[in-house]
């Protein structure tokens, strides 16, 4: 595995349900933030990948483990760490903590995708190489 990257995250009342408790869809939000951020620090800019090397990176598969929950205005940890790299798809280990404390943790599966067609494609030379230096 990867070094583990970490980006902070407060929880907003938009990220609440009525109870104060962050909503369960919204995990997957931070993981997006969290990776997203990872791959500016590797030098990538997600944007820029588009035009110069037509790619998008989308999420294949997901499998969430909600442990304990997280409320509003809460500081939180998101990080994310490369489990694996192929030909054409990335797996991020992920998790959410709070002051260590672990709340979340996530499997999830990015697919390397042709950004005109949509369709799978290998992951650039390139950025395979940041990845696997990671």
């Amino acid at each position: 595995m990867s070094k583990i990257f970490n980006w902070p995250v407060r929880v907003y009342y938009e990220d609440t349900d009525v109870g104060g408790v962050v909503f369960y869809a919204n995990y997957l939000k931070f993981y997006e933030r969290a990776r997203t951020e990872m791959l500016r620090d590797m030098g990538f800019e997600q944007d820029e990948l588009i035009a110069q090397e037509s790619v998008i990176f989308a999420v294949r598969s997901v499998q969430l483990d909600y442990l304990k929950p997280a409320r509003f205005n809460e500081l939180l940890n998101i990080s994310a760490q490369l489990s694996s790299v192929k030909s054409a798809s990335i797996t991020f280990a992920q998790s959410v903590t709070r002051n260590n404390e672990l709340l979340n943790t996530a499997m999830i599966r990015i697919a390397c995708l042709d950004s005109g067609t949509l369709r799978p494609r290998l992951i650039p030379e390139v950025i395979k190489q940041a990845f696997n230096h990671e």
